[in-house]
């Protein structure tokens, strides 16, 4: 590791920010994937003994041809939480549109017992439009609208989450007397929000124990700032909310063979565009570096996205990365 990469692991008051508290995590995508890919990609990430385990929401395909193969979440992490015995598992995110917060609240329950306490609920507004029409699913073009309905809904599964009965009338859900039975194996089941919009940093600060950001570091900041300032307006310590961002990371022994192997990778998931302030690549050190500055950051939790034939040889070296940053504090 060079020195910039040591000093990269300092805040702008030159305090120590990485540590312990640094979690690996992968994102795998369910499209243009098979069962057993998936299968297989979740127990070498048990084996590596990587933290966290995500899949995204869509009916879908998300990228590429729409009409390609694409898994259904719940079900798809229910079979990866009865096969893993450590790692968490969770959604990144939920689209709260797609179904009833009610279903989505006993959902969630239900994963938490399959895994014996290790679920993550993740919720976000919502994105891909085209999903919602062709399903018949009412669609909200306004941004402010979608974060309304994802505020309304946070609400409720938080509270149906915690044995409560809820009676609610808003704008987008109506319940009466609804409560619900298990709760979760946890006391408390982390929620997690993504987004980085304004309104949706608001629901964050109210309701949220997990936030996932996406971008690159400058982004990572101004979204962290807006949602600083929101927690101050609750009287929320804004560090009781772990953050975690998406980085696409490939662990080769040079570069060079790093980026053959990821363009490879987003040819055949149709990517020609992305932002290159979310690549990491090349051997264990050199991730590392690239890496300490979203550590720096505050965001502690990185969740490398892999897509179908997954990158095993990028899953089990991720361990050698943490450790690397682990050891720089």
């Amino acid at each position: 590791m060079t020195e910039l990469g040591n000093k990269a692991l300092l805040t702008e008051t030159g305090t120590p920010s990485a540590g312990p508290g640094i979690r690996f995590g992968v994102l795998l995508w369910t499209e243009r994937a098979t069962w057993v890919e998936l299968r297989d990609a979740a127990l070498s990430a048990e084996e590596t003994g990587l933290d966290s385990l995500w899949c995204s929401d869509h009916l879908f395909a998300a990228s590429g041809p729409e009409a390609d193969p694409c898994f259904e979440v719940w079900t798809t992490l229910a079979a990866i939480g009865a096969l893993t015995s450590n790692i968490h598992v969770g959604l990144l995110v939920a689209a709260i549109g797609l179904r009833n917060p009610g279903v989505i609240a006993k959902s969630a329950a239900t994963l938490d017992h399959i895994t014996n306490g290790r679920a993550i609920l993740g919720l976000g507004s919502g994105w891909l439009e085209r999903e919602y029409d062709a399903h018949g699913i009412a669609w909200a073009h306004d941004a402010a609208a979608r974060a309304q309905r994802l505020e309304e809904g946070a609400e409720i599964i938080v509270k149906l989450l915690a044995g409560e009965p809820v009676t609610y009338h808003g704008s987008y859900y109506q319940m009466e007397e609804a409560k619900h039975s298990p709760r979760p194996v946890q006391n408390k089941m982390p929620l997690l929000i993504g987004g980085e919009g304004n309104k949706t940093l608001r629901v964050v600060a109210q309701f949220a124990d997990m936030w996932n950001a996406r971008g690159s570091v400058e982004k990572l900041r101004s979204s962290d700032q807006v949602l600083r300032s929101h927690c101050e307006k609750l009287g929320r310590p804004s560090q009781d909310i772990e953050r975690l961002t998406n980085r696409w990371v490939t662990v080769r022994s040079s570069r060079a063979e790093a980026l053959l192997s990821l363009e490879r990778s987003l040819s055949r998931h149709g990517i020609t565009d992305y932002d290159d302030g979310i690549l990491a690549l090349g051997p264990p050190e050199e991730v590392a570096e690239q890496l300490a500055p979203t550590i720096a950051a505050g965001f502690k939790h990185i969740v490398c996205s892999f897509r179908s034939p997954f990158d095993h040889e990028s899953i089990q070296r991720l361990g050698e990365v943490r450790g690397i940053l682990g050891g720089l504090h």
